[in-house]
């Protein structure tokens, strides 16, 4: 990584514009990657990991798959594929409304609760070494600015 950065850094023929793309690619890919090493334990994507975030969040009211897919920080369109590998594992249930049978309902279960307590603290002591470089204020203004740059 250390190799790459220079490298962006040193090619004045990159125009910035471009320079500043492939380094958020790159991070993010970094990023992923050391993030992915925490559920490598649990056998969960990141994804899945962001869905069981998500059902965490209903405080055991159930979710349909459309509205679990608009909440998802990847937008995916095999949201349905990965609420199955979940209910495979055991982490999330599936149910059918009773109010309209055509409506899948989805719910976090009391595993998927519990492997989310683990590894909270796991996952907030990696957010936090790949962050340590930077002072409270870089990090503030790199999320302003990361907001300025999607709006």
């Amino acid at each position: 990584m250390k190799e790459l950065n220079q490298q962006l850094q040193i090619k004045a023929d990159i125009p910035l514009p471009r320079a500043s793309v492939i380094n958020v690619f790159f991070t993010n890919n970094w990023m992923k990657d050391e993030l992915l090493l925490c559920l490598k334990p649990y056998d969960l994507s990141l994804e899945q990991f962001n869905v069981m975030r998500i059902l965490r969040g209903q405080n055991n009211n159930p979710i349909n798959l459309q509205d679990i897919q608009n909440r998802m920080v990847t937008k995916m369109s095999n949201t349905t594929r990965l609420v199955d590998k979940l209910i495979t594992k055991g982490f999330v249930k599936r149910t059918i409304c009773k109010e309209n049978r055509r409506k899948v309902e989805i719910v976090i279960t009391k595993r998927g609760l519990e492997t989310l307590d683990k590894l909270d603290p796991v996952f907030f002591d990696r957010e936090k070494q790949l962050t340590q470089n930077l002072t409270t204020i870089e990090l503030e203004q790199l999320n302003k600015l990361l907001i300025k740059l999607r709006n």
